[in-house]
């Protein structure tokens, strides 16, 4: 069975065809597969370590590409469910100059939305090692009570837990709702990765100690927080480093942070999170921040993370 469980939204990303112009402006966009926890589980299985995906998608043929995209990038599908009442769920990406993304999201509801506890098999959950999640299941139920339930379960096995936050205003009734859950969500994890800025979203203006801290005083033994281009910054209670960035071409980030979350989980070591030296996360963060750069070099998330043999490739030709 899969070690690594990464629960949560999947989803079709309509990427602008060109950059620099907003979605009315935009004459085409690209179909591309995606949803954070299913780019962290492509993102782990292109790495070399077992992963499934758990979640819903509509019985449409976006739902179907999924599952057969996953599949072909060698995730374990046989736990997803299919919904013939709510769609799978859209996601239009404008592309900026600068790489970074604009979106508008179709979810009326779509079918990750509508995912039950009592869609998780216990079979899912043998041979788990690492169990992913991210925010946007816990905006309402029925998702919200299935992420915690398999939560639970998955820490019943001895599994490590992995949050990232994945802020997406636009999802959230206002964005108070979606600090407080987003915080309330912190508690149950190990690992925790955030963005810099939605680190200044939870916490408010601080310094990357500071934002690592406060992390870490809700629960969670290991953070990252990500800087894009000027890489992370990752902490635990007994050490702490800053990683500098890789230099390339961005193309489109979208799929980078769940590429730098992939190859952070398929480093960690069995010891506790919290007890990872700072030699150790020097090298755990070197080849994540390598994920993420390459992610970016591409268009589309799943289609951009790399395989571990192109991302140690990557880290040679910087010595």
């Amino acid at each position: 069975m899969a070690e690594a469980l990464c629960l949560g939204e999947a989803l079709i990303d309509f990427v602008a065809d060109v950059t620099g112009v907003t979605l009315a402006e935009c004459p085409g966009f690209r179909k591309a597969p995606g949803g954070a926890p299913a780019n962290v589980a492509v993102g782990l299985a292109r790495l070399g370590m077992s992963a499934a995906f758990l979640g819903k998608v509509g019985d449409d043929a976006f739902g179907h590409f999924l599952a057969d995209t996953f599949s072909a990038a060698g995730v374990d599908t046989q736990f997803m469910r299919f919904d013939a009442e709510a769609r799978t769920g859209l996601a239009f990406v404008s592309l900026r100059a600068d790489g970074e993304r604009d979106f508008a999201f179709f979810r009326n509801p779509s079918a990750d939305m509508l995912y039950r506890p009592d869609e998780i098999p216990e079979a899912a959950f043998d041979g788990c090692r690492i169990y992913h999640y991210g925010s946007i299941t816990l905006i309402q139920d029925p998702s919200r009570a299935a992420t915690l339930d398999a939560l639970r379960r998955a820490k019943s096995y001895g599994a490590v837990i992995s949050y990232d936050p994945n802020l997406r205003p636009p999802l959230w009734p206002d964005l108070d709702v979606a600090r407080n859950r987003i915080l309330e969500g912190m508690p149950h994890a190990d690992f925790v990765k955030v963005s810099e800025e939605e680190a200044e979203f939870l916490f408010g203006p601080g310094n990357l100690s500071a934002h690592a801290a406060a992390l870490m005083d809700r629960g969670p033994r290991l953070v990252a927080i990500t800087l894009g281009a000027n890489g992370a910054y990752l902490a635990n209670r007994t050490a702490a480093v800053r990683l500098p960035g890789f230099a390339v071409q961005a193309v489109d980030t979208t799929g980078a942070g769940d590429g730098f979350v992939a190859g952070v989980l398929s480093e960690l070591p069995s010891e506790d999170p919290g007890d990872i030296s700072a030699d150790d996360l020097e090298c755990i963060g070197r080849l994540a921040c390598a994920v993420g750069a390459l992610a970016c070099t591409r268009k589309g998330a799943i289609p951009s993370l790399p395989l571990r043999s192109e991302a140690l490739a990557f880290l040679s030709e910087y010595g």
